[in-house]
């Protein structure tokens, strides 16, 4: 449930009778929001360790999403970070895009996943065959959604530069309800992260192994033996913890460490929930939340993604005096419900926009008088 999820679980309760498509779907791994939908999944499903090594299929995702059937619906979204934009729907469907990032894979941080201390030599290989087919696939896709909604200013300046389209801007869900304000700190930093390559984690290890800090690390992924191995004793790896667990390890932090470029970022805006301010690195969607002014200060932003300066900032956020009453009342213009208003708003805004001969041939194949809403 990152991210991504939590924003298909948004629009499940906003669209409750509508049908899910994905291409793998693992029983149990998503909240029963989700789980209670009906789910279709693509041919993926079906292949060799699919639900464990799925990621080694990312050649054949393109395909499994083309093959999907959408002409009995009149609306859909797709929920891109990868390859769901390029679902092939009927004229007269509506098709929006909720687009978290071009796939960030294949682009800007395709070192980051597929360079020589990331990739085995044959992976290197394989990803060297296909890549330009999957960027020429991605840019040919990006025709197929009427509207783009980028979840940052930062993934709306990336939607125009590799795809050429306007996007309308409506950032992620964060149940500000979830986390409590606390007024207390305990004696830890806070890392809450997925372990892939460019979440940067390995940065935030190097900085806290010098300045002996204790530092708490929440999650999980592929780099998990890695980190492991290159953390002193003062780091403590704690997995996925519930969310009961989460908001208690929020509230009683000092801070929580970002050390990644991120599309937008829901964990720091969580962290503010709870009263307490961010390192951030100064790039990407941190700039829209992480906030150093004389008016509002919600954390401290480090320039370079270098231990010298990381190490710099968390110093600087020792001496810095924030506030947690201001911390937390800033999160909630990011919370679920205002997201959940927002995209039912923008679906029906542009729903009753649509070419009119497009939506009137789709309510007729449904039989529904043309006065009807979504």
């Amino acid at each position: 449930m990152r991210g991504g999820e939590k924003c298909v679980e948004a629009l499940c309760e906003v669209f409750p009778d509508a049908t899910l498509f994905t291409l793998v779907h693992v029983k149990g791994s998503v909240s029963p929001t989700i789980e209670r939908m009906p789910i279709r999944a693509s041919f993926i499903q079906k292949l060799p360790f699919a639900e464990k090594r799925y990621r080694h299929y990312l050649p054949l995702f393109p395909k499994a999403v083309e093959q999907f059937d959408m002409s009995e619906f009149d609306i859909v979204i797709s929920s891109n970070h990868a390859v769901a934009k390029g679902i092939r729907t009927k004229p007269e469907t509506l098709h929006i895009c909720y687009c978290h990032t071009p796939m960030r894979y294949i682009w800007n941080l395709y070192d980051d996943y597929f360079g020589k201390e990331q990739a085995g030599l044959l992976t290197r290989l394989g990803m060297k065959m296909f890549v330009k087919y999957l960027r020429s696939w991605d840019v040919r896709t990006a025709k197929n959604p009427h509207y783009f909604i980028a979840n940052s200013h930062n993934v709306q300046a990336r939607i125009k530069q590799i795809y050429n389209r306007e996007s309308d801007v409506i950032y992620p869900p964060v149940d500000t309800s979830l986390f409590q304000l606390s007024k207390t700190s305990s004696n830890y930093f806070l890392i809450v992260s997925a372990f892939v390559p460019y979440k940067r984690i390995d940065l935030a290890i190097e900085a806290f192994n010098k300045t002996g800090d204790r530092l708490l690390v929440i999650g999980d992924g592929p780099d998990d033996s890695r980190l492991r191995s290159i953390s002193k004793s003062n780091i403590e790896f704690l997995g996925w913890q519930p969310d009961e667990k989460l908001k208690q390890w929020y509230a009683a932090c000092k801070a929580l460490i970002f050390p990644g470029e991120e599309d937008f970022g829901i964990v720091p805006v969580e962290a503010m929930a709870s009263g307490k301010p961010v390192i951030a690195y100064a790039k990407g969607g941190a700039l829209e939340t992480v906030i150093e002014s004389p008016i509002l200060k919600t954390g401290v932003l480090f320039k370079e993604q270098t231990v010298k300066s990381l190490m710099e900032a968390i110093q600087k956020c020792k001496v810095t005096s924030f506030s947690p009453e201001q911390l937390r009342s800033y999160t909630l213009s990011f919370d679920r419900e205002v997201y959940k208003r927002k995209m039912r708003e923008y679906v029906l805004e542009k729903w009753n926009s649509f070419t009119p001969a497009c939506r009137n041939a789709a309510l007729r194949r449904a039989g529904t008088p043309l006065s009807r809403q979504p």
